[in-house]
């Protein structure tokens, strides 16, 4: 599970069988025993959560748009 950002304590990371066919680019997110999978475009948008809260969510939605560049290039480097 390559991880791709560090922030606030939450863990940003792709798991390395994202499904065949591959998905769209999205980015998982952990902390604790939470979780949470953002799709990326056409924009950032939750796909699924267990265990964050709405605030969180919309939070790390925000960060997720911040580094969207950052983790677009970390996902074409893994499966592009």
């Amino acid at each position: 599970m390559p991880t791709v950002l560090r922030h606030d304590g939450f863990r940003f990371f792709f798991y390395s069988d994202e499904g065949n066919p591959l998905e769209p680019p999205h980015v998982h997110v952990q902390r604790g025993g939470a979780e949470a999978k953002f799709w990326l475009r056409p924009e950032v948008a939750v796909a699924r959560s267990a265990g964050f809260d709405a605030r969180t969510l919309r939070w790390l939605s925000l960060v997720v748009e911040g580094h969207r560049e950052v983790i677009e290039g970390a996902w074409n480097g893994r499966f592009g």
